[in-house]
């Protein structure tokens, strides 16, 4: 079985694509910027908040299919520039302070709108 997953918590970056899709026991968690749920934009232009802003809205989609952070088996962090890792470490970190997911954080071309960076998942339903 197979179902689209989107919330009003979190900014939609498009209508032709779902903020997760639930399929059998996992969820996949299309990418997530740092935006602003209050505003559409992102948070901030500071790297930092903008990683911490993705977990907290990957947070928020996760509950609205009723899994959580800990049931996320891996990651996926596209990021703007490619000197950030202390930064993302340590964001990580306050996220996952147990048991961490699988990462994998690939350098990619700008993103449009200022955003530096974009967080994918995977977690168990």
């Amino acid at each position: 079985m197979r179902k689209n997953i989107n919330t009003k918590r979190v900014t939609r970056m498009s209508e032709t694509f779902p903020q997760a899709v639930a399929a059998g026991p996992y969820i996949f968690l299309s990418g997530t910027p740092g935006l602003d749920v209050a505003t559409g934009k992102i948070i901030s232009t500071d790297f930092e908040e903008q990683v911490r802003q993705s977990f907290v809205n990957i947070r928020s989609i996760l509950e609205e299919a009723g899994s959580s952070l800990e049931k996320v088996v891996k990651t996926t962090i596209f990021m703007v520039t490619g000197n950030d890792f202390a930064v993302i470490n340590k964001v990580y970190a306050e996220f996952f302070p147990g048991d961490a997911p699988a990462r994998s954080t690939p350098q990619v071309m700008p993103f449009p709108a200022g955003i530096l960076v974009s967080i994918e998942c995977i977690a168990l339903a």
